[in-house]
């Protein structure tokens, strides 16, 4: 089992920052790729970014690119999302997802999940 816990979620304008951390514990940490998905209200969940257990290997959706950077520190069994150039439409519940394999993270059906942390951007 690996727990997953999201922090760093908040209220933000438009043009503002902010960066949500993931902390894992349980299994090795590094054995696995994490990933970041959000889910708007009346939406479905989508793909924010991955990385590779080595982060040798990242990958955003479009709409981040360029604004948001995916980071790991495997000492400390945490992945984070650097969040800039925020919008209101990247309100969104965040969410860290882990598999072994990185493809079944980016596809969202990673074994492993947190609870999600609220991300608000004001207009």
């Amino acid at each position: 089992q690996v727990q997953l816990v999201e922090s760093g979620g908040g209220l933000v304008q438009a043009g503002g920052s902010l960066r949500l951390s993931c902390a894992a514990s349980g299994r090795t940490f590094s054995n696995y790729a994490m990933g970041w998905f959000r889910q708007a209200p009346g939406k479905e969940r989508e793909f924010v970014a991955v990385i590779n257990w080595s982060g040798g290997s990242i990958s955003y959706a479009d709409s981040v690119k360029g604004r948001f950077t995916i980071s790991r520190v495997n000492a400390k069994n945490t992945v984070s999302l650097q969040m800039n150039s925020l919008k209101p439409e990247d309100t969104a519940v965040y969410y860290c997802a882990a598999d072994h394999i990185l493809r079944t993270v980016v596809a969202g059906t990673g074994i492993y999940w947190g609870q999600g942390t609220q991300v608000t951007v004001s207009s």
